[in-house]
């Protein structure tokens, strides 16, 4: 577009600093003379838009043009002793529509010629031959050439510039394309990793318990057996479930992030549509599985699904490791909304263990703790975790408000 406008003007000035001049310096001379130079301009003039007003167009039209050029400035320096001027002016047309230097060079010195002839046919009576129109045309020429020759370059070295730099941002976007793809790969990996954690390996891990403990008390109490029994089917059954669902995600199906966990929250795949209803009942199995005594405070607290989600998590991987590691015998659970957010507190009694090891827990552990610091962080939340030896341990998650975020 930049192009075409400058050529536009250019077209604008040739008219008016090339052919108009001509025009009026005819004016005054005989009739015969007069009109067939102003035809001659209004020929040069009429040509341009008919066959040479784009550079891009057929070559045989661009040529035409050029030819007619050459042509009617031959001819009015014949008729008016000279157009050195018109020549100068006209000279980078040869350069736009000749299509290469050399080709430009050739017509533009094609057109000097016959404006030289043009101007020596006029003067030969009088034996003039080297005038000062003929000097000022064959300096026009050289000069015109040269800086011709040189913006030629200067373009090209442009373009040379800017197909290198396209080059360049080409490959950059090939290469953040395939960065962001790897790294959406890897978040995604990350993502089941953790899901696989917070749901199948609690489970499996809930099942080899219970197993055990079925197996273990099958002859001396085998109404308990039989209760553990039921809750290893129930928590296979939801692992199974669970399973399908982290299928159909890692296929691309829309499935939402799982509500349940193998403790019995709330369906397999489905976000818990009450949070306290689902702590409610993964303390109930939680309780049911383990005989731990559990207490809890859990008023109905409105937040958003992924909230709803992160908050069930970092309960069920809490009470995945109070089983495993704390040899509690209470466990508390506290649910509260603040100005400054929700906070979810779980406590125990247990062994406990040294604060530093709280701090570096989540590395140790891979998916656990780290999993839940990773849970909350999406959301704008922290956890803390305190514990010394002999003292239990508290799990203190925060989730700050999101107004107007999520489904309700």
């Amino acid at each position: 577009m930049a192009q075409r406008a400058l050529i536009r003007w250019y077209a604008g000035l040739w008219m008016i600093l090339g052919l108009v001049p001509q025009a009026m310096g005819v004016w005054d001379r005989p009739d015969d003379i007069k009109f067939t130079t102003l035809a001659v301009l209004a020929v040069l003039a009429l040509t341009y838009p008919i066959t040479g007003s784009s550079p891009g167009g057929p070559a045989a039209r661009r040529y035409a043009y050029l030819g007619v050029l050459i042509a009617g400035t031959g001819a009015v320096s014949y008729l008016m002793d000279g157009a050195a001027s018109l020549l100068i002016v006209t000279l980078p047309h040869f350069w736009i529509f000749a299509g290469s230097p050399r080709r430009a060079v050739v017509l533009s010195g094609a057109a000097t010629a016959a404006t030289v002839a043009g101007n020596i046919v006029q003067q030969a009576p009088d034996g003039k031959v080297l005038t000062g129109n003929v000097i000022a045309t064959l300096i026009g020429y050289a000069a015109g050439s040269l800086f011709g020759l040189w913006m030629h370059r200067v373009v090209g070295q442009r373009d040379e510039r800017a197909r290198l730099l396209a080059a360049d941002l080409e490959a950059t976007q090939r290469q953040l394309a395939e960065a962001q793809r790897r790294q959406g790969a890897a978040e995604e990996r990350e993502r089941l990793a953790r899901e696989i954690h917070d749901t199948l390996a609690q489970g499996f891990a809930s099942i080899v318990v219970l197993a055990e403990a079925a197996r273990n008390g099958i002859a001396a109490d085998p109404e308990r057996s039989a209760q553990q029994l039921v809750s290893i089917e129930r928590t296979a059954r939801e692992n199974l479930a669970e399973a399908r669902v982290l299928v159909a995600s890692g296929a691309g199906a829309p499935a939402a992030p799982a509500g349940a966990a193998p403790a019995g929250a709330a369906p397999a795949g489905a976000a818990p549509a009450s949070i306290a209803g689902a702590l409610r009942r993964t303390l109930d199995r939680f309780t049911e599985d383990t005989g731990l005594t559990v207490t809890a405070e859990l008023p109905e607290v409105d937040c958003d699904r992924t909230a709803r989600i992160a908050l069930l998590r970092c309960t069920q991987e809490s009470l995945a490791n109070v089983r495993k590691h704390a040899a509690a015998s209470t466990v508390g659970v506290v649910l509260e909304r603040h100005p400054h957010g929700i906070e979810l507190e779980i406590t125990d009694d247990g062994r406990g263990f040294p604060a530093a090891e709280a701090r570096t827990a989540g590395e140790a552990t891979g998916f656990g703790l780290d999993g839940m610091r990773r849970r909350l962080a999406e959301l704008g939340g922290e956890l803390t975790v305190t514990s010394s030896p002999g003292d239990g341990t508290r799990v203190l998650a925060l989730i700050p408000p999101h107004p107007g975020s999520g489904e309700r």
